[in-house]
């Protein structure tokens, strides 16, 4: 092998054959010196980079046989060349009966295919993705033949499968294929496509991989001639393929302006591996790194290019991947660092690294809930908590009188309601449902009030609350505090002596809370029943009366256990998780639980009464027959059975409809208007009249906010239901595998698959059972495996022990 290099180490030339005995003739070299020094001032020779232009000063390398160097002059080459002139004109003459023309009579001739024999060397596709290099070995079939290639095997193919035939190979000895393969790639440069791409493309003439041999290498020999195939089947620049019979190709030149694009997006694509790779070698560095060290999640998004990858992993572990692109770079990615094309890969990567923290809520980016306001909110809900005026002052009714008792979970922030009661001379009770009066600040239509009508509903997590208003409006303002005077909306209730409501007022008020208190604390000073607390003993007796008179109306009772999680330092790898169970049953949830319910009754009466569109709930439960659940257990079990079969909710926004599972002729939800656009929809109706002005929405207008808002509410209902799950199955996780948990039997859902309720987390699951266990039946279970990222728990029943 003979190789001319520029001193710079750009390749000018390089020439080979099978055997030292074949090696080209240098006149080869001086024909393709003679056509550089033409072409170094021809427009395309901005486009020849891979080649230096030759000067007289250059000075060449040439490698000979054996590995030996010398240095040659410019002058001395040229010497060289002209020793073999006669072998110059040789060549000319093969040349120019080559003639590359490309009309049609000679493309018919190029694309004629040998016919197979025994002992021909072919290259053949494998497979997808592999080609090899095979000699024939004899017929199989009709059509096929049994080849063995150059590692080796031995195999059966098709026609189709043969891509190329090297000429001139008479029975080739299979055990020289590897030396052939390595030594065609050992000759394989591919600069020498742009001088033979120049002269082409200047003659507009296509040309064979046999021709391209010839004007490259000097010589169409087998060696020479696959080499050129190679060249050729291999380039994404300069040669395109023109027509294919078999395994003839024919390829023709592209247009400058073709191979300048193909140049751009070449470099473009080196340029963006490049940044791949060192973006990769980032991601590894970060993945080692220990989990109290990794970089912060903002140090991401410094880098424009940096960021764009990193969003692009993140719209991939979401499934919401905006464009192609966003998919192609996060798979890109995850190939790079050996990780499956999986949404839970990139979630996994982007964990590794820092960016997600271990207990990330996917949910939270899938249904894009806002977790912040803009600043443009923020400053127009300040402006309102120290501009606005109250619309209502006048006419506000003093009750900082009355004791209020405001009871709530321990972690609420916005405090919506309170309750305050007496005993009447007549011995009637009154009852008094105090709801924060949020549109004391927000008006319909204002900036604000679009915010909190587009989202629709705080969201309240186990990790966070994103409230429905901006916080220090919801949480200072409009939220009831403890000893201060607060606006409120006062829906007062004179009950009779059966629970039934006997008088009713709705008027904008102020009143000063007393306690803000637990459920838990609240249950507890009924418990003590203390004489100074005569007030909350007397709302007791009150939710008692109306639970009474509303089961005597048909009221259907569904209080089950619900639990509650509050996660501290939720981005640690392991925070403290905070669980509650809830007995809706309990003395302190059925008293706030039936004054709400009772707030909701008058409110529909007086809308009703003023003609107000309102969002009327209802709920059908005709069909119900609650002696079918006789047999079962009251509480969870029971109220489980009948959840199963009732009917989904309706609203009308003209006239009240019945809600039969409360037991009520009417219903409308009011008493969190800080946390529920409706509720917050119907202070606006209800305020508008008792100020004795006309209703701001139609029924048709509340109607078309309602079917908007349904839709975000139900996609924050699955948040909440899901981020609960997750928090819970992780807290059994933590639990010593030894643990036993008590579970009631709900129902069943497949042969002796049940679904249980383990109490001591107000959490259900299916699990399997044995024979002879029946619906309420308790049992005893430990959980097997919890895997809270796939919503995955699986528990056993266990033996008494």
């Amino acid at each position: 092998m003979v190789t001319i290099r520029a001193v710079n180490g750009s390749s000018l030339l390089r020439c080979s054959s099978a055997s030292s005995s074949s090696s080209p003739p240098l006149s080869a070299f001086r024909r393709r010196l003679d056509r550089f020094m033409t072409l170094q001032f021809r427009p395309y020779s901005r486009l020849l980079s891979p080649f230096t232009v030759l000067r007289c000063e250059l000075r060449f390398f040439v490698y000979g046989g054996g590995g030996s160097v010398r240095t040659l002059s410019t002058h001395s080459l040229v010497d060289r060349v002209m020793e073999q002139l006669a072998a110059s004109t040789r060549s000319k003459r093969v040349r120019s009966a080559i003639k590359l023309t490309s009309s049609r009579e000679l493309l018919e001739d190029k694309l004629l295919n040998r016919q197979l024999q025994k002992g021909m060397l072919l290259e053949f596709k494998k497979d997808a993705e592999r080609v090899l290099l095979a000699v024939t070995q004899r017929p199989d079939g009709k059509k096929n033949w049994m080849v063995y290639d150059q590692n080796g095997v031995s195999s059966s193919i098709k026609p189709h499968q043969i891509t190329y035939i090297v000429p001139g190979v008479e029975n080739f000895d299979h055990s020289d294929i590897s030396s052939f393969v390595q030594k065609a790639w050992d000759n394989l440069d591919h600069s020498l496509l742009e001088f033979a791409w120049v002269e082409l493309l200047e003659n507009n003439k296509s040309v064979t991989p046999e021709e391209l041999a010839e004007m490259v290498f000097g010589s169409a020999d087998p060696l020479e001639s696959y080499c050129a195939h190679l060249l050729l089947s291999k380039d994404e620049l300069y040669f395109t393929v023109l027509e294919t019979r078999g395994s003839r190709s024919i390829y023709g030149p592209r247009s400058t302006a073709q191979v300048e694009e193909l140049m751009r997006r070449k470099l473009a694509k080196e340029t963006a591996d490049k940044e791949l790779q060192e973006f990769v070698q980032i991601l590894t560095s970060a993945r080692l790194l220990p989990s109290n060290n990794k970089p912060p999640k903002s140090s991401w998004l410094v880098d424009e290019k940096n960021r764009q990858k990193i969003e692009s992993l993140e719209a991939y572990a979401i499934d919401a991947c905006k464009t192609d692109e966003q998919k192609r770079t996060a798979g890109t990615i995850l190939k790079a660092v050996g990780m499956t094309k999986t949404a839970s890969s990139a979630t996994n990567l982007l964990t590794d690294i820092g960016y997600f923290h271990v207990h990330v809520n996917l949910d939270v980016l899938k249904l894009n809930i806002r977790t912040e306001h803009s600043d443009e909110i923020v400053a127009a809900a300040e402006a309102l908590l120290s501009e606005s005026s109250d619309p209502d002052e006048a006419d506000r009714k003093d009750l900082t009188h009355l004791k209020v008792y405001a009871i709530d979970v321990d972690e609420a922030d916005e405090l919506d309601d309170a309750l305050s009661s007496t005993r009447l001379q007549d011995g009637r009770i009154k009852v008094w449902i105090h709801v924060a009066d949020p549109a004391r600040y927000v008006l319909p239509g204002s900036i604000v009030d679009k915010e909190a009508r587009s989202r629709g509903t705080s969201v309240f997590l186990p990790t966070a609350t994103y409230p429905m208003f901006p916080e220090k409006l919801a949480m200072g303002g409009m939220s009831l505090k403890q000893g201060e005077a607060c606006n409120a909306v006062s829906v007062s209730v004179t009950l009779h002596s059966d629970g039934c409501i006997a008088e009713y007022s709705v008027c904008n008020s102020i009143v000063k809370p007393t306690y803000m208190l637990t459920y838990e604390s609240a249950t507890e000073l009924l418990n003590l029943n203390l004489e100074e607390e005569i007030e909350l003993k007397i709302l007791h007796e009150a939710a008692t009366l109306r639970s009474r008179w509303r089961r005597q109306q048909g009221a259907i009772d569904t209080a089950t256990l619900e639990p509650r999680v509050k996660v501290v330092n939720p981005e640690d790898p392991e925070p403290s998780i905070n669980l509650y169970v809830e007995d809706q049953a309990g003395p302190a949830m059925r008293l706030v639980s039936e004054m709400m319910i009772l707030c909701g009754e008058v409110i529909a009466t007086y809308g009703s009464c003023n003609n107000i569109p309102l969002p009327y709930r209802g709920q059908n439960q005709l069909n119900i027959d609650t002696t079918a659940f006789a047999h079962l257990p009251e509480g969870p079990v029971r109220s489980a059975a009948i959840v199963k079969i009732m009917r989904a909710a309706e609203i009308d926004f003209r006239k009240p409809v019945r809600h039969g599972i409360l037991g009520v002729p009417g219903y409308v939800q009011f008493t969190s208007p800080i946390r529920r656009y409706m509720d917050l929809l119907a202070h606006y109706q209800v305020k508008a009249v008792v100020r004795g002005e006309s209703p701001p929405f139609s029924a048709g207008q509340l109607e078309g906010i309602a079917s908007m808002h349904n839709i975000q509410a139900r996609l924050v209902k699955r948040l909440c239901s899901s981020s609960l799950r997750y928090w819970i199955i992780e807290f059994l996780k933590r639990q010593p595998k030894e643990r036993r948990y008590h579970a009631l039997v709900l129902r069943f859902i497949k042969d002796r698959i049940a679904s249980l309720l383990i109490t001591e987390v107000g959490f259900q699951a299916p699990a399997w059972v044995s024979e002879g266990v029946q619906v309420g039946d308790e049992l005893q279970v430990q959980v097997e495996e919890a895997h809270p990222r796939d919503d995955f728990l699986s528990l056993k029943e266990v033996g008494e022990g």
